[in-house]
């Protein structure tokens, strides 16, 4: 076997893919070079001939040194086995705790395993079955004289209960980039209260949800990132959708205080009405300086005491995070000035430094809970208004690599690679998300509980989730530090418990999974989705049957599906080919542009011919501009005809925006993330102009197949 045939073997094993099929329908090999620096990012040796032959000999002894498996995840009802390694002929005992306290004995089985010789030692295995147990998170355990042992065991729903009742009827919701969308009140960005206020403005028109974009935490101080895809945490929320003046403390501020936050209203009252890109910094700068005083108005004894009950469920992860923003706070410059220097939470000297910094982890903690309760405030308002699911919370694909999760986590997340895509038809170049991802082998050490304690941070508030690239969780596209994104590779996880605990969580919760599955995947990919009960997502430009356009009423029933999405331009600018222009003036057109907007015209006006066809639509072949509105109107009641459990209304198609919130491949060099709702002419739109928007009621109406609501 040669070097490069032993390197391939060792990278499969540890689930790096070789080759890969990209966007062009073609295989493509991945390169020696991404190999070995991907197996060094698992801590698998394989720079040379010596380190690859010595990795290939440790494959099966790893597993035969663990008494017990790493961990086990399971779906409910399901029969299965696990092996369980002592000195060959000792006795070994094997039970469950279960999560309520009881102890389950697992039974043995006669199969008979030749022993091995490991490190020197005969070792033997046995195997158990795993007992009947309920759904939940379970230890298995094992004794075997001096030596024990224990595991996490997780049993997961076959299906997600929720899934199933949400094919009674067909749902719509309103899609919307919360900072984007303002009140009079807000101070320059959508916060937690216009949440709750446009939830009530959705159930007027008889929706059922608002989908928003993920509300993690960012940095504790300016400047704030401005892309919601790329936070500090997934653990946490950004204290920059609070709205200040719905603190009750600050009720109770001072006079010079309160004049403080009143002239910060005035000012940010004014910018509300400009459309021009969104100032974060300034918002947050205005923010944190009000709360500050806020923080220190006294608590009555029974804000005090929830405050404190918030601190003691939030444990030791609340500790960190308000640690990690202490010292971000102090050293400023995340990537050069402090992230060298700060402890880990694990260092010997992390206790000294969290009891000098008590004081202003405290804030922290506080801003923590001012979150929770405003959020928790805005899901019981959508449900009060008539919302049947409520607030749809999006969970990001991962996080900032000199982030919160980033130093609390530790090798969970892998080091010396980051996440991204492979060139697709819409960037030729690939994409560097610049996030850690994910260690399969560490997180099933770690039981999962990091990448559970994600998913329940993303449940807490909401009706149900949508999981941003939810094929991240089949294998993600890792790219070696200082290559280019196209010279990647995947690296395959554990698929079944990754969604395994997703369901479960989501099932306890009461909600619903929408995975955002869009890309280059195996088809059964969306197969196993619909089976575990995850909603998939389609959008209405995408949806092809070969060269033509899918017919509605062949898409899947258990799925989201839009006309559009936030990284193609809202639909009118899209009719426009603004996603082709912008991507020409941004340098990222592999055709001339002339050849481009012919291809994108062409599949315009199929999808124009399809409504026509149907008598949704008499404007004039190729000149969508005749009718605009009507045009929008058309593609709605086009994907209202499909058997697709959920549908989606762009806030941005309500108004009749035509701006784009976001570029794929970019960062500076458009304004990602930085775009105010406006509507067609460029001008402003407040929440207030929205309850009596008849733009925003046709489209209501035409996704519930009536003539008027």
């Amino acid at each position: 076997m040669t070097t490069m045939e032993k390197l391939r073997e060792l990278a499969g094993h540890h689930g790096v893919s070789c080759t890969y099929r990209g966007w062009d329908g073609f295989d493509h090999d991945v390169s020696d070079h991404t190999l070995q620096k991907i197996l060094a990012a698992l801590d698998v040796p394989a720079a040379t001939d010596a380190e690859i032959d010595a990795s290939l000999g440790d494959l099966t002894d790893a597993a035969w040194r663990r008494m017990l498996p790493p961990s086990l995840v399971i779906v409910e009802g399901e029969e299965r086995t696990f092996p369980v390694h002592v000195p060959h002929g000792d006795p070994v005992t094997v039970w469950v705790v279960t999560e309520d306290g009881a102890e389950v004995e697992a039974g043995q089985l006669d199969v008979w395993v030749d022993p091995r010789t490991v490190d020197g030692r005969l070792l033997g295995r046995a195997t158990f079955a795993v007992p009947s147990l309920p759904l939940g998170w379970h230890t298995l355990r094992a004794r075997s004289h001096d030596m024990e042992a224990q595991a996490t065991l997780v049993v997961t729903p076959a299906r997600l209960a929720t899934a199933d009742l949400l094919t009674d009827r067909q749902r719509w919701g309103l899609a919307a980039q919360l900072y984007s969308v303002r009140s009079r009140r807000s101070w320059g960005i959508g916060d937690f209260v216009d949440l709750a206020d446009l939830a009530a403005v959705t159930a007027s028109y008889g929706g059922d949800f608002v989908l928003v974009n993920p509300v993690h935490v960012a940095e504790p101080q300016p400047p704030h990132e401005p892309s919601p895809y790329l936070p500090s945490s997934r653990r946490f929320i950004d204290p920059l959708y609070l709205r200040v003046e719905a603190v009750p403390e600050a009720a109770y501020l001072p006079a010079k205080h309160r004049k403080l936050l009143d002239d910060s209203a005035q000012r940010f009252a004014k910018a509300n009405r400009k459309a021009t890109h969104l100032d974060r910094d300034a918002t947050f700068r205005a923010k944190l300086d009000v709360l500050e005083r806020v923080y220190r108005v006294p608590r009555g004894p029974a804000r005090q005491a929830r405050f404190e009950a918030f601190c003691a469920e939030g444990g030791a992860a609340l500790d960190d995070f308000a640690l990690w923003c202490v010292l971000a706070e102090k050293f400023g410059d995340r990537a050069d000035r402090w992230a060298k220097r700060a402890p880990t939470p694990d260092a010997p000297y992390a206790a000294d430094r969290r009891a000098r910094s008590a004081g202003r982890m405290d804030f922290y903690r506080w801003l923590q809970w001012l979150c929770d309760e405003q959020l928790t405030a805005a899901q019981d308002s959508a449900r009060a208004a008539g919302l049947d699911l409520g607030i749809v919370h999006d969970l990001a694909v991962g996080v900032c690599r000199d982030g919160a999760d980033a130093w609390t986590l530790g090798d969970a997340l892998a080091a010396g690679v980051t996440v991204g895509a492979p060139p697709d038809d819409f960037n030729r170049n690939g994409q560097n998300w610049n996030q850690p991802p994910w260690r399969p082998d560490r997180l099933a050490d770690l039981g999962y509980r990091p990448y559970r304690d994600v998913v329940r941070a993303a449940l807490r508030h909401a009706g149900g989730v949508r999981v941003d690239h939810i094929l991240g969780l089949f294998r993600t596209w890792w790219v070696p530090e200082g290559s280019s994104p196209a010279d990647g590779a995947y690296v395959r996880g554990d698929h079944e418990a990754m969604i395994g605990i997703l369901v479960l969580e989501a099932q306890r919760a009461d909600a619903v999974v929408i995975g955002e599955d869009l890309g280059v995947f195996e088809k059964w990919v969306q197969e196993y989705l619909t089976a575990r009960g995850v909603a998939g997502t389609s959008i209405l430009w995408f949806e092809r049957d070969g060269d033509a356009p899918r017919l509605p009423e062949t898409y899947r029933q258990l799925c989201l599906t839009s006309v559009t999405t936030h990284d193609l331009p809202p639909t009118s600018g899209y009719l426009a080919g603004e996603h082709i222009s912008i991507r020409s003036r941004l340098g990222l057109l592999d055709r001339d542009l002339d050849t481009e907007l012919a291809g994108a015209v062409a599949e315009r006006d199929e999808v124009l011919q399809l409504a026509r066809d149907r008598g949704l639509l008499d404007t004039t072949p190729g000149d969508p501009d005749t009718d605009e509105q009507r045009t929008v109107e058309a593609l709605h009641r086009l994907i209202a005809a499909s058997p697709s459990a959920l549908l989606g209304l762009s806030l941005a198609d309500a108004v009749g925006e035509r701006r784009s919130q976001n570029q794929p491949g970019t960062i500076d060099e458009y304004p990602n993330w930085r775009v105010p709702l406006a509507d067609a002419e460029g001008k402003a739109v407040l929440l207030e102009d929205l309850p009596d928007s008849e733009r925003f009621a046709a489209l209501a109406a035409a996704l519930s197949r009536s003539p008027e609501l």
